[in-house]
């Protein structure tokens, strides 16, 4: 997708540099979550802990169920959705997010916050 019809790049070069890489978190009790994507029009979120720097991230996806596991970067860019007759891209960077550790994000989002 691009940066013009989304208005800002979904991963910045800045972001990929904060995020560790696949694996290293595994022994952290509470690791950080760096960044944080969302699609305005179903509600589902993904908060990447981990990124292998190419396309694979680790994090925490709240959709139908809330699970730790894998995304896809290239599918989240890639996801459009029809508005208006228009297709548009489904999935957004916040640009407003501070990383913070996993269980904020889970504390937030079960008293029925947005992470």
């Amino acid at each position: 997708m691009s940066q013009a019809k989304r208005g800002h790049k979904l991963l910045t070069a800045e972001i990929k540099k904060k995020l560790p890489a696949l694996y290293s978190q595994e022994n952290v009790k509470d690791p950080i979550v760096q960044v944080k994507f969302f699609a305005p029009y179903s509600g589902w979120r993904w908060f990447g802990i981990e990124f292998d720097g190419t396309d694979q991230f680790f994090g925490y996806v709240q959709g139908l169920d809330s699970e730790l596991g894998y995304f896809s970067f290239a599918e989240l860019d890639e996801l459009t959705t029809r508005l208006g007759g228009f297709s548009v891209p489904a999935v957004e960077r916040d640009l407003s997010f501070t990383p913070k550790p996993l269980s904020a994000i889970k504390a937030s989002l079960e008293v029925g916050g947005t992470g």
